[in-house]
């Protein structure tokens, strides 16, 4: 691990420690990531059904592979310097697929990455037709991913999604059972109601962290009301990629109707604003610093 990955890593650590909580919002790419680190966020989830969406036009049940993810992971990381959480899906296969999974995302420049107890190919969250391995074999995987990272410190958050298929008290039972393996983190996915969400954080011993999902199974709250309830992160994976969705189909449907972008231009980013975002100016200042070096010489 570099100097850089590490000093992510203990950032990571330190604002899931924090009091306030950290909201991770999902991104997919460059663009997305530089986007959410002007907006001020700490900290980005790499969503894996965000990319399977967008980046391959597939529905996140368990489609895309290791390779496609690390190399998501590795662009992004590239260019921002924030710490990201890498979504590792069930760890791509049993305990020997965790370990290379986690040794492949913390390269490509994951601080953190959930491993889920899901039988692989795995489903979203919340879907309908989940099924999940014996806590046993997730206890293998989080020891295998405890060995993968060494002392790196690559950020352990295990989640479970055991809740439609076993129920609450289940889904509880197993979380405690990650934590006694060595997570640091536990992720309950899809509980479905008020209660569940609040008993989540009181139950276990370890920070949690809350997947809010627009539509999807669990009541939505805002990162002050989770906070209240005692969850150290919030997780928005796909909230901005479903924002720009509809932005984007707006864009074609006036354009193709209208002929013109005349009435899109207050909607989109400037030319000044789009080349920044895309690290002209860096570009520029290098290309000026080598030629004044060549002219020198």
């Amino acid at each position: 691990m570099t100097t850089a990955q590490r000093t992510r890593t203990q950032t990571l650590r330190a604002l899931l420690a924090a009091p306030e909580i950290l909201v991770l919002p999902g991104v997919v790419d460059p663009w997305a990531a530089r986007l959410a680190a002007q907006a001020g966020f700490s900290a980005l989830f790499v969503t894996g059904a965000g990319i399977a969406n967008v980046s391959y036009g597939l529905p996140d049940i368990g489609l895309i592979g290791l390779s496609e993810m690390t190399d998501a992971v590795r662009r992004i990381s590239m260019s921002v310097d924030l710490p990201l959480v890498a979504d590792g899906d069930a760890g791509h296969g049993n305990a020997l697929n965790v370990y290379r999974t986690v040794q492949q995302l913390s390269a490509a420049g994951a601080a953190g990455i959930t491993i889920e107890d899901q039988v692989t190919p795995k489903k979203c969250g919340h879907l309908a037709g989940k099924s999940v391995i014996p806590t046993e074999e997730m206890v293998e995987k989080i020891v295998a991913f405890r060995e993968a990272r060494g002392d790196d410190g690559t950020v352990l958050i295990a989640r479970t999604d055991a809740i439609a298929v076993e129920g609450f008290s289940r889904a509880i039972a197993r979380a405690e059972a990650y934590v006694e393996a060595g997570a640091d983190v536990l992720f309950v996915e899809a509980p479905t109601d008020d209660e569940q969400l609040r008993t989540i954080p009181r139950q276990l011993p370890v920070p949690t962290v809350a997947n809010m999902v627009e539509g999807g199974r669990t009541p939505l709250h805002s990162a002050k009301e989770l906070q209240e309830m005692g969850y150290a992160a919030v997780i928005y994976a796909n909230t901005a990629m479903r924002v720009a969705g509809k932005a984007m189909r707006h864009a074609f449907e006036v354009l193709r109707r209208e002929g013109s972008t005349d009435s899109l231009i207050g909607a989109m980013l400037t030319w000044e604003e789009r080349q920044s975002l895309a690290g002209l100016p860096m570009w520029r200042e290098l290309e000026q610093t080598v030629t004044g070096a060549r002219l020198a010489s």
